[in-house]
């Protein structure tokens, strides 16, 4: 491993092994999973990886975390989170992500206190303090640590490290959760995230496409792929199949960002 890397590795399991014991809230996603790495090596067994299952994280995702905990060997669970249940996140107003982070971390505080562990982290970087993040206040709330924006961990420094410790996840394409896809002030509902996951199902079986969005505007579907992959779209087979599958949803027109993928795309009007 380059010297800095490993010094850096150092850093980050330091700071877990001062902790004696921590509960990593665990996506499955590149930050979350170099975590739980670097947790399972400083604490073993006091190490447990949770992952929250609801309705706005697609079911692939939830069995690629089960895979990536296996894999790494720290304890797993998996509980259920019903942000939907709350009226102020189904309005889908610009904080929405403070109330479905604050179900989270309201119900990981009793697991951890009932297993004796007395620090919870989450996977945010140096980098997503940069941007609009509702969800910070709610970790603040609730004292949830951010070791790798404390440590100030960017994100292709993760995607380094996790590439050396031989993490599945190094080059695996940023995640955000299902409701991520909707206009601000468009209601959360089970029946929009069941749209918009099985959209993205099958534009990734028949493209390819690693990096995707589709984002709901109503009756419009913006679909977004990674800049690199745009050319995967542009074939007049693959576009009308697309058509007709996303107008089968439900969707009344089918649309294409000709800029790429954009991450935090819908917060634009925060941050311009």
């Amino acid at each position: 491993m380059q010297r800095a890397l490993s010094l850096r590795l150092e850093e980050l399991l330091s700071w877990f092994s001062d902790k004696g014991s921590a509960l990593v809230a665990f996506s499955g996603g590149v930050d979350s999973t170099l975590l739980a790495k670097a947790a399972y090596i400083s604490l073993g067994k006091n190490a447990i990886a949770v992952t929250a299952d609801s309705p706005s994280l697609p079911r692939e995702e939830l069995e690629e975390a089960k895979q990536l905990a296996a894999k790494i060997g720290i304890k797993h669970l998996v509980i259920r989170t019903d942000e939907l249940e709350n009226p102020d996140y189904v309005k889908n107003l610009p904080n929405r992500c403070y109330y479905c982070k604050k179900e989270l971390f309201v119900k990981l505080k009793p697991l951890a206190e009932q297993m004796g562990i007395a620090t919870i982290v989450d996977g945010t970087n140096a980098d997503d303090l940069k941007g609009h993040r509702p969800g910070a206040l709610a970790e603040e709330e609730e004292g949830i640590r951010r070791p790798l924006a404390e440590l100030e961990f960017a994100k292709d420094e993760i995607r380094a490290l996790s590439k050396e410790l031989g993490l599945p996840t190094a080059d695996k394409p940023s995640l955000a959760c299902l409701s991520s896809r909707f206009a601000y002030g468009q209601m959360i509902t089970l029946s929009g995230l069941s749209q918009v996951e099985k959209a993205e199902k099958f534009i990734k079986e028949i493209t390819g496409v690693k990096q995707l969005r589709v984002r709901s505007h109503g009756d419009i579907a913006r679909i977004e792929v990674g800049r690199d992959e745009r050319k995967m779209l542009f074939d007049e087979e693959i576009m009308d199949k697309i058509d007709a599958e996303l107008k089968a949803l439900g969707f009344t027109y089918v649309t294409i960002e000709l800029s790429g993928y954009s991450t935090g795309s819908m917060n634009k009007r925060f941050t311009h």
